[in-house]
């Protein structure tokens, strides 16, 4: 069994199959010899579907689950504790792997919740699951032609996936004059289905066609049968290829309400804090150049890019000297836009118009540098920024002043849908915060883009990392907070300092942390005019693990919810942790030196490995060689060259490393049981033929004759115990070899530290 034996030992009663042998990395500076090809990331339970996907609030429904790395999964939980999920039963009382029965409580809100699945290495990432107010249905057959259409109650949902290389047929009834919409959730719900919808006579001829995503709103020109067709836009089809496609009537010039969807990543900044839900006023067409709507300031306007290449104008009167701040979100709402405003002041000259440019405002600019290429190559693959609008208007004379606000490509878009919301309004200074768990930069091979649930293993640390934007001027610096979380885990927020735009969650698991989940509360602290405000952060994922981001584009998306789990069975390949926890202390201007302890899990093959820092006032030092040689090192710091203040400061280190893993085996695991077991049978017998053999050689002759029997007996049972020892020993060979290590890269993260310069000593 090779390392099996130590590693159990090293784990002490847990139970665990996991192998590693770590080796250098530098995760963001990676030799192509060593990365090509090599698997990025330590396996991380993912839930990947439910079908159904979503259930009629109040009701009750059968769910089966699929995924990856879901050995032993057990509970299956909701981010609302309203979606109650029990295991389902054979008639035995058996359970039934991967099928659970749902029940949704009357008063569980409407809209998409998060499900999860709680597996032997924690909770896994998650999948939205949509409540609903219309009864629900799934197909249970296929439905890929008119002849076997699924018939379609009016007002109903049905949860299916489409058939590869094929359409799936539905029917209804309808009559003349009804309004139909015709609906499709898909994306919003993390499928990669991109749905084309249409509507047909009974005879299949196509009436209406959306191919955009968009529903499908459609009045019935005659009674009688009516066919919806399904199909992806490139034919492709399977699991994961799921929608929940609605069917309802609306009465005549109601607005249509679109099925949930879930959010993007960028739409955590939206709206401000203390924003009215629905805007104060509306666009009035036409507001144009030669008709341009008035308005006085501070305003709050919803309006739309329609027409295609549509200007909308608004005018108000400012002074000099007047500081406006101006916000527009549309693309933030999901939307295909890319909204530009132009601020101009209106004066005369010679009889004419004349118009001076104030400000021109786009995009909100990413926080921090994004990946190049969508997965994780040179930054995180997920972008904070907006191609929305958020600047400063300073009025430079006094008089009326234009804003034109367009959609920069809209001249191709001519879609009512496309909707906007503007506020022109005095500084109000705020901040929004965004995170997600830190990825691995390489430079070769890896072209990944993978969920990662804070599922934890023993010992181990992960960084968040934190990004903001900041709203109408405000500098301040932002403490960063998690609490709530499940016993044995802590977390460790590195600041972000006044003026910068990132910081680092730490998130740490005792080695001994007990098997369990939380739902925690992420924060971010700062004082604003004086007074102490609290902002959530929220986190982001990626709907899909895309393993190779240059033959399927990733579809990054935010949580409802911040779970944080622990495996309480395997254990991080590395754990590094500064000598105390107390502050270590030096002057500034001299060299700080930080013992540091290690716990390594199996075999190293390297020496050392190299690591940079996290946390303000070190995150310039150069990289630093931690020995892996050793139980104890030590790094240096030149405070001097780092011209670091006096003050107190948190770090944490930070590198990579190539884990031999010996992925979990269910079939591996028995094998090993029985091994044990065969092994304990053989040493029992050998015990007892040590006593019965002890009593031969003293038994009176008398009863010789009997003693030697039970010997001969004994040597059968030992015969047979040994045989089945070797079959023992050959299954777990076998179920061994099945599940053989394989080399992973993963980042090693060490526990906080905390550094306290003191003053400059007086020469």
């Amino acid at each position: 069994m090779g390392l099996m034996p130590h590693f159990i030992r090293t784990l002490g009663r847990r139970r665990s199959l996991a192998l590693f042998a770590v080796g250098t990395l530098l995760a963001w500076s990676m030799p192509t010899d060593l990365v090509w090809a090599q698997p990025v990331g330590l396996p991380a339970p993912r839930l990947l579907t439910t079908m159904p996907m979503g259930a009629q609030v109040g009701g009750e429904i059968d769910v089966t689950i699929a995924g990856d790395d879901l050995q032993q999964a057990d509970e299956l939980v909701f981010s609302d504790p309203r979606l109650v999920a029990t295991h389902k039963r054979d008639a035995a009382g058996k359970i039934l792997p991967n099928q659970y029965t749902v029940k949704i409580a009357a008063d569980c809100p409407l809209g998409l919740h998060e499900a999860r699945v709680m597996t032997r290495l924690g909770l896994s990432s998650s999948r939205a699951f949509s409540v609903g107010a219309l009864s629900e249905v799934a197909r249970t057959k296929a439905n890929t032609s008119a002849e076997t259409a699924m018939e379609l109650k009016v007002n109903s949902i049905c949860n299916a996936s489409t058939s590869p290389r094929n359409i799936d047929y539905y029917s209804f009834e309808g009559r003349k004059g009804q309004r139909i919409v015709v609906d499709c959730g898909a994306k919003g719900i993390d499928s990669k289905l991109s749905a084309v919808l249409i509507v047909a006579d009974a005879t299949g001829n196509d009436l209406a066609v959306e191919r955009r995503g968009g529903a499908l709103d459609f009045t019935l020109p005659q009674d009688g049968k009516y066919l919806i067709k399904v199909h992806e836009l490139t034919y492709q089809g399977g699991p994961a290829y799921f929608y929940r496609l609605a069917l309802q009537e609306l009465a005549p010039g109601a607005p249509i309400v679109r099925l949930p969807a879930t959010r993007t990543v960028n739409s955590f900044s939206w709206p401000p804090t203390g924003l009215a839900e629905q805007a104060a006023a509306q666009e009035v067409e036409p507001n144009n150049v030669t008709q341009a709507q008035k308005i006085t300031l501070p305003c709050d306007i919803s309006g739309s890019f329609f027409p295609a290449a549509d200007v909308d104008v608004f005018e108000f009167d400012a002074k000099k000297g007047d500081v406006w701040w101006v916000e527009v979100a549309s693309e933030r709402f999901g939307l295909p836009t890319d909204p530009a405003a132009l601020v101009q002041h209106v004066g005369t000259a010679d009889g004419a118009e004349k118009l001076t440019d104030v400000a021109e405002l786009s995009d909100i600019p990413s926080p921090v540098k994004i990946s190049s290429n969508g997965y994780a190559y040179d930054g995180p693959p997920y972008n904070a920024g907006s191609a929305d609008v958020l600047g400063k208007v300073v009025i430079q004379q006094d008089g009326r002043h234009r804003l034109s606000l367009s959609d920069l490509f809209g001249g191709t878009r001519n879609d009512p849908r496309n909707v906007y919301r503007l506020v022109i309004r005095k500084a109000a200074p705020d901040f929004a915060l965004v995170a997600w768990p830190l990825h691995m930069e390489l430079r070769n091979g890896d072209r990944n883009a993978l969920s990662k649930p804070i599922a934890l293993r023993g010992g181990a640390t992960m960084a968040l990392e934190v990004v903001v934007v900041r709203r109408d001027g405000f500098d301040g610096e932002i403490e960063l907070a998690m609490d709530r979380l499940p016993s044995g885990v802590r977390a460790t927020g590195l600041k972000i300092p006044a003026g910068k735009s990132r910081g680092i969650m730490l998130v740490t698991a005792d080695e001994h942390a007990s098997h369990g989940y939380a739902s925690a509360n992420f924060l971010g602290r700062a004082k604003i005019d004086g007074v102490e405000v609290a902002r959530p952060c929220r986190l982001a994922t990626m709907a899909w693990p895309v393993p190779d981001a240059w033959g399927e584009l990733p579809y990054p998306r935010l949580m409802a919810d911040v779970p944080v789990s622990t495996s309480g069975e395997e254990l991080a390949p590395v754990t590094l942790a500064a000598a105390k926890r107390e502050a270590f202390e030096a002057p500034a201007g001299t060299k700080l030196t930080i013992p540091l302890t290690e716990v390594r899990r199996g075999e190293l093959n390297a020496n050392a490995i190299s690591m940079r820092v996290f946390g303000a006032g070190f995150e310039q030092s150069a990289a630093v060689s931690v020995s892996l040689a050793a139980d104890k090192t030590e790094v240096v710091f030149d405070l001097a060259a780092l011209k670091t203040p006096p003050g107190d400061y948190l770090i944490a280190l930070y590198g990579g490393t190539v884990a031999k893993y010996r992925p979990w085996s269910e079939a591996a695991v028995k094998a090993e049981a029985q091994q044990r077991d065969a092994q304990a049978q053989v040493a029992a017998l050998d015990s007892e033929a040590k006593k019965l053999d002890a009593a031969a050689k003293a038994a009176p002759p008398e009863k010789k004759v009997q003693a030697d029997e039970a010997c001969k007996q004994m040597a059968t049972k030992q015969k047979t115990a040994m045989a089945a020892l070797n079959t023992a020993a050959e299954q777990a060979k076998k179920a061994a070899a099945a599940s053989e290590p394989k080399g992973i890269a993963d980042i090693v993260v060490s526990e906080p530290i905390m550094i306290r310069v003191l003053s400059a000593e007086k020469k």
